[in-house]
């Protein structure tokens, strides 16, 4: 069976899986981004497509709010219910993927904290992080801000320069908390040129937010580029 009818497949039965879910930044565009992402970086670092589509496709089949205190369950949770799936809706899928399957999915959560040791896992974990960074990232820390009521940031001091970080309050605290931290996580070197020039794309943003504020409408903080783009350099 071709790669293409394994995604037609999993798309139909996901369609209602996902898409009825509150959360609309882990819905079945999501995973098919991450999956168009890992095709990519397949392409140049090589794995077993099937494993790869497989995890990608079902790695939020249980996702917990991030607020959760039993979130860094998720992936665990979601690789268990996904063999479960398999068995029962996909009998005809090969077997001897399922323990590749199940550690992709395990492994790909950033809470989890479990460190990826197959190709395909790397590359699912890879894939799934980038989707935090670049213009999606961007949409996504905001949609998911809204969701959990946080302010959008801290207008007084929009950096963190006299205050605790605090991304539980304020959306713009989680670029630096953990998105801009996600390029040196990065599993492949494929991955990481794709999670640094996205990460850019972030910290160019929050130099435009930073001179708006001042009312700057025309430019793009420099001081905040220098300050935050020279690990990417």
């Amino acid at each position: 069976m071709k790669i293409t009818d394994w995604e037609n497949r999993f798309s139909a039965f996901l369609e209602t899986e996902l898409n009825e879910a509150g959360d609309k930044s882990h819905d079945l565009n999501h995973v098919k981004r991450v999956w168009n992402t890992a095709k990519g970086i397949l392409g140049v670092e090589g794995g077993n497509e099937l494993v790869v589509i497989t995890a990608c496709y079902f790695h939020d089949i249980v996702n917990l709010p991030k607020n959760s205190p039993d979130r860094h369950l998720s992936s665990t949770l979601a690789a268990r219910k996904t063999l479960a799936i398999l068995a029962e809706r996909f009998p005809d899928f090969p077997k001897v993927c399922y323990e590749a399957v199940e550690h992709a999915i395990c492994t790909h959560s950033f809470s989890a904290g479990i460190q990826p040791t197959t190709i395909e896992a790397k590359i699912v974990q890879d894939a799934d992080r980038i989707e935090a960074l670049g213009a999606i990232g961007l949409a996504r820390v905001f949609y998911v801000g809204g969701l959990m009521g946080q302010a959008l940031f801290d207008g007084n001091d929009l950096f963190a320069d006299a205050r605790e970080l605090n991304d539980r309050q304020y959306a713009l605290d989680h670029f630096q908390q953990k998105l801009l931290t996600l390029p040196e996580t990065m599993q492949t070197a494929t991955g990481r040129k794709i999670a640094v020039h996205n990460a850019k794309y972030l910290i160019d943003f929050m130099a435009k937010l930073s001179s708006e504020i001042k009312g700057e409408h025309h430019v793009k903080d420099p001081e905040v580029i220098a300050r935050f783009g020279s690990k990417f350099q």
